[in-house]
């Protein structure tokens, strides 16, 4: 058993010594292709993802009882503007025993549209009936996407404080990637202020990055690369992002940097052994990590997905994240990793 595992272990080794820059091909070409699906997206939408209500505003109206859906979709489709029509069932025997229906349509329309098929008068007894206005909902999702930018921000710093070099640019890129929340909660200036403000601080910490600290670039990119990657995948399913589904962006950033972290300091911080012996050895430990996350969320998204939409979203958008974090990682920050490392070690 361990010659077979050592043979494995050369053969592994020799394959990857000869081709890991190849290999960077295949997620380099992936999200090439990412970038044009959402190029193409965007001119056709005009927006880079489809929003449910909580996003865009609208009314969300929940019916406390198991209905003809297929009959409900038909007269809706010729009353109501677009909508979303789901059924939830109870997680232990399967029965449906709720209808929720989310329009873009305000909320006298929706409700005098369904109060005529239903043929009684919705109360707070029958149903539970919400209404989000538009501006609200914009307001709400600039919000959402100035903390994930935040999140990248802080990530990227505390990637840097760990590999970095130099105290001086730590002190710097620190300031910068601060220095848009502390704008925001003090002076509270317009929007694009603060995304301009946000925008231009992440350049210049990727500038600090990758003249000082190319394995901290690695990492940052092999995070944006798997958020990218997920969103498409969003997209080409035709789900609606919902608030829930931008905190689980959130969430997915932190889940992406783990092993890259684990990656790079058994790279950088151990001296014991080859290159291919320390990264052998992350592999292991990282994928280990990684599955056994990947399961419990599977396990979690079937058991959520008849009675929840919110925690459906969530788990759904970590799961294929995490299932990009594999390739993102164990290729993308690999290669790179280790084309720094040898050209390092050889000047």
């Amino acid at each position: 058993m361990e010659e077979n595992k050592e043979k494995f272990a050369t053969r592994f080794r020799r394959f990857h010594d000869k081709n890991y820059k190849y290999l960077l091909l295949v997620p380099a070409v992936v999200l090439l292709l990412c970038f044009a699906y959402l190029a193409f997206f965007y001119s056709s939408t005009g927006d880079f993802i489809y929003k449910d209500i909580s996003l865009t505003g609208g009314t969300s109206i929940t019916l406390y009882e198991s209905l003809d859906i297929e009959g409900l979709r038909i007269h809706l489709s010729e009353n109501v503007d677009s909508f979303v029509l789901r059924e939830i069932s109870d997680p232990l025997t399967g029965k449906p025993v709720a209808v929720v229906i989310e329009s873009t349509s305000d909320r006298e329309t929706l409700t005098n549209s369904v109060e005529r098929y239903l043929g009684y008068i919705l109360t707070e007894g029958n149903s539970s009936i919400e209404f989000t206005g538009s501006d609200l909902s914009e307001n709400f999702f600039n919000q959402l996407l100035f903390a994930v930018l935040t999140a990248f921000l802080f990530m990227g710093w505390v990637v840097f404080l760990i590999f970095g070099d130099s105290t001086r640019t730590k002190l710097i890129t620190g300031f910068l990637s601060i220095f848009p929340t502390l704008l925001f909660f003090f002076f509270r200036p317009s929007l694009s202020v603060i995304f301009t403000s946000s925008f231009l601080a992440l350049a210049i910490n990727i500038f600090f990055y990758l003249k000082e600290s190319i394995p901290s670039l690695a990492i940052i990119l092999s995070a944006f690369a798997d958020i990218v990657m997920t969103l498409v995948v969003f997209n080409i399913f035709g789900l609606q992002m919902s608030t829930a589904g931008i905190v689980a962006f959130l969430m997915l950033i932190g889940y992406s940097v783990d092993t890259d972290i684990l990656l790079t300091n058994r790279v950088l911080k151990r001296k014991e052994g080859s290159l291919n012996e320390r990264l052998l050895s992350a592999l292991k430990t990282g994928m280990t990590m990684t599955l056994t996350s990947l399961l419990a969320l599977i396990a979690a998204l079937l058991i959520v997905m008849p009675f929840s939409a919110v925690l459906t979203k969530i788990f759904l958008i970590l799961v294929i994240g995490l299932g990009f974090d594999i390739m993102n990682t164990w290729i993308t920050n690999v290669s790179i990793l280790k084309w720094w490392y040898l050209n390092k070690n050889e000047n």
